[in-house]
């Protein structure tokens, strides 16, 4: 199953993370509280009262930084959408590869190697790898495992940025909103497979607080990230899931564009959890890049905050 959805920017608003928003501009994380009171100038002077004396003029200026990106996804929610393209694969894994069929079309194949920890993060525990949360080839029995990718409409990372309407504050405010949003489509999107398209978790019915923190069954570990650090992985997952119907292309050096993209994989097992690779050495490098099918020294490039 292969599916491709556009959303309003109103109905996955409610999905921002607005952390990582304050992150962006300098803020610490406590003054993200801003977005989870009522908008009333009770409310947000209880709000401003509650930070130390020397703090609160840093409150001031997130409170009213929280007011213009309302503001500004208002205006924004009239011409811009988000989009998402997911595909539902059977699945295996075969050592620290993942093994992927189209079940539409069996001939259409990916073969996804991946990296396993050599220094586990707590003591005791197993080097992990993503690979270990899906059914191993050996047991004859197939799984389902997850590609997907969001964006944003392009046009809206380039807003205010030149000509007449160029302005500065306004063009680093689209921007952080629009990353934000496309983090916001994979959350949305993410509960939609799990509860519908997948439904593997059709019970489910968690508060955005709680996704926000991870709270529902299985993972979504975009490329990039601590477990699934090496970029060019998005070479093999846009070909095969086609993220160009969504309008993301690649560099290359495979970064996407719009910047405003999240790619990654979906994986239900209920044990499954967030992970960093971390330092690997010299022979896994070797491994990995044989299993790539490239030659080391380009996949060292990919890899180097590793090594």
């Amino acid at each position: 199953m292969t599916q491709t959805l556009t959303y309003a920017l109103h109905d996955v608003a409610p999905y921002i993370n607005w952390i990582y928003f304050f992150h962006a501009w300098g803020f610490p994380a406590r003054f993200a509280s801003i977005s989870d009171i009522h908008g009333c100038d009770a409310c947000r002077a209880g709000w401003l009262a509650g930070f130390p004396e020397d703090e609160r003029a840093r409150a001031a200026e997130a409170m009213q930084l929280f007011k213009d990106a309302r503001r500004m996804l208002v205006q924004l929610d009239e011409d811009f959408r988000t989009h998402a393209r997911f595909g539902l694969y059977t699945a295996n894994a075969e050592g620290d590869d993942l093994l992927f069929t189209d079940p539409e079309s069996p001939a259409r194949q990916l073969r996804l190697p991946l990296l396993r920890q050599q220094h586990p993060s707590r003591n005791n525990a197993p080097c992990l790898c993503l690979s270990d949360f899906v059914r191993p080839k050996e047991q004859g029995i197939p799984d389902t495992a997850g590609i997907f990718a969001t964006s944003v409409d392009a046009e809206m990372e380039h807003l205010y940025e030149n000509g007449a309407f160029a302005d500065d504050f306004k063009h680093l405010l689209a921007q952080t909103l629009a990353d934000r949003l496309a983090e916001a489509t994979a959350e949305k999107m993410h509960l939609e497979v799990r509860t519908r398209y997948w439904g593997y978790a059709p019970q489910e019915n968690l508060p955005v607080a709680d996704l926000l923190v991870e709270k529902y069954q299985g993972i979504r570990p975009a490329v990039g990230y601590p477990s699934l650090p090496d970029q060019s992985v998005n070479f093999d997952l846009a070909a095969f899931a086609d993220f160009s119907v969504i309008g993301i292309r690649l560099t290359e050096n495979g970064a996407m564009i719009p910047h405003a993209s999240v790619s990654g994989l979906m994986l239900s097992h209920p044990s499954a959890r967030y992970f960093s690779i971390g330092r690997i050495g010299t022979d896994q490098l070797e491994d990995y890049a044989r299993r790539r099918g490239r030659p080391t020294e380009e996949i060292r490039k990919f890899l180097t905050a590793n090594l």
